[in-house]
C-alpha cells in the first residue's frame, strides 16, 4: 500500500513510467541484437529497477517519518531523534532541521517567558492604580458630606488632587513602558546639548525642591557638551533620576548634577546627599516595580526602570552606587 502511496508523487510517478519505458526498451534491444543476452539484460534491468525504487520508498518513507515527528514536535514538544537520520541528503536537511527546532524551543521559552512577564506585570499595574482609586473613591465620599467642615474639606481636596495627579503620572509612566517594551518608540537621533537637558528635566521639579529647601547645583565642563541621541525622551530618563533623589534627599538637603564630554563618550552624574542605597536593593534598583527599604509610600517603582530602558535603547549605560561620602550617585553615559 506505501509503495501506491509513493506512486502520488508526480516526480516518482514519472520517473517510474520512464524508467518502465526504458527497461522495455532494452529489452526489445537486446532481443533484436543478441537474442541470448535478452534475459540477462531484463533481469539486469528488473533488478536495478527494483533496488532503486526500494531505496527511493525508503527515503520516502524516513521523510514521511521525519515530517511526523516535526508535526509532533510544533504541537507536542515532543523532542526530534535525528540520530534516525544520518545518510545522504537527509544528514543535511537533519542538520538545518535541528537549526529550526532549536530556535522554536528558544523562542518558545521566550514567548513563556514574557507571558509570565506580562501576567505579572498586569497584576502590579491593576495593584498600582487600585491603591489610589480606592483612596480617591473615600476621599470623594467624606467630600458629599455637607456638614464636613471648610479646612477639613480643603484638606480632602488637596490629597485628592494629589492621588489624581499620581494616578495620571502613573498612567502615562505605564504607557511609555508598553511603548518600549513593543519596540514602537522611534527614537530620534539628533545632537542634545546637556545643558539644556538639564534644564528641562529639573524644570517640574523646582517648585517641589524649593518647598523641600532643597538645591539644585549644576557643574558643567564645557557649555557646548552634547550627545546624539533624543531630547525628549532622555529629558524623561534624567527627570526620573531626578526626582528619585529629590524623593530621597531630607529637607535642606543638595542635588548635584555635573557632566563631561570625551572623545568616547558624554557623561552625566548626578548625587545626592541622602541616605543612599540599601546593598540589598543595589542589584534590584532598575528592575520594574521594585521598591528599596527606604523607598516612600508614594513610590511604585517605575521611574528608575523607565529611566534605564530609555538610556539603553540609545546606546547608553546607567548605573547606581553610593558614594563614599554618604548619598546616591547616578551615571549616565552616552557612547559616541
Amino acid at each position: 500500500m506505501e509503495c501506491f502511496n509513493l506512486l502520488r508523487n508526480p516526480e516518482i510517478k514519472a520517473g517510474f513510467l520512464w524508467h518502465l519505458a526504458l527497461m522495455a526498451g532494452s529489452v526489445c534491444f537486446g532481443i533484436y541484437v543478441a537474442p541470448g543476452a535478452a534475459w540477462t539484460l531484463f533481469l539486469v534491468s528488473l533488478l536495478y529497477f527494483i533496488s532503486h525504487y526500494w531505496i527511493t520508498w525508503h527515503r520516502y518513507r524516513k521523510l514521511r517519518q521525519l515530517s511526523a515527528e516535526i508535526d509532533q514536535m510544533l504541537h507536542s514538544q515532543i523532542p526530534i531523534h535525528f540520530e534516525n537520520y544520518q545518510e545522504g541528503e537527509l544528514s543535511i536537511l537533519e542538520n538545518e532541521l535541528s537549526k529550526m527546532t532549536l530556535r522554536l524551543s528558544e523562542q518558545a521559552a521566550v514567548l513563556e517567558e514574557d507571558k509570565k512577564l506580562l501576567a505579572d506585570s498586569m497584576a502590579d499595574i491593576s495593584h498600582q492604580i487600585h491603591s489610589p482609586l480606592t483612596s480617591s473613591n473615600l476621599i470623594l465620599s467624606l467630600l458629599l458630606d455637607p456638614q464636613l467642615q471648610a479646612s477639613r474639606r480643603q484638606e480632602l481636596l488637596h490629597e485628592l488632587t494629589q492621588l489624581l495627579s499620581r494616578i495620571d503620572w502613573l498612567v502615562e509612566a505605564l504607557l511609555k513602558l508598553s511603548k518600549m517594551d513593543a519596540g514602537t518608540v522611534d527614537f530620534q537621533k539628533s545632537p542634545v546639548l546637556v545643558k539644556e537637558l538639564i534644564r528641562r528635566a529639573a524644570e517640574p521639579l523646582l517648585i517641589p525642591m524649593e518647598l523641600r529647601n532643597q538645591t539644585l547645583s549644576v557643574e558643567e565642563k564645557g557649555s557646548l557638551v552634547h550627545f546624539t541621541g533624543d531630547l525628549a525622551w532622555s529629558t524623561e530618563a534624567v527627570l526620573n533620576i531626578l526626582k528619585n533623589c529629590m524623593e530621597h534627599t531630607p529637607k535642606g538637603g543638595e542635588i548635584k548634577v555635573g557632566f563631561s564630554e570625551n572623545t568616547i563618550f558624554t557623561e552625566i552624574l548626578i548625587e545626592d546627599n541622602g541616605p543612599g542605597f540599601d546593598k540589598q536593593d543595589l542589584p534590584h534598583l532598575f528592575e520594574r516595580f521594585y521598591k528599596g527599604k527606604n523607598a516612600s509610600d508614594q513610590s511604585v517603582g517605575i521611574g528608575l526602570a523607565l529611566a534605564r530602558m530609555i538610556v539603553t535603547s540609545q546606546d547608553g549605560t546607567l548605573k547606581a552606587e553610593n558614594r563614599p561620602e554618604g548619598g546616591a550617585k547616578f551615571t549616565i553615559k552616552f557612547y559616541k
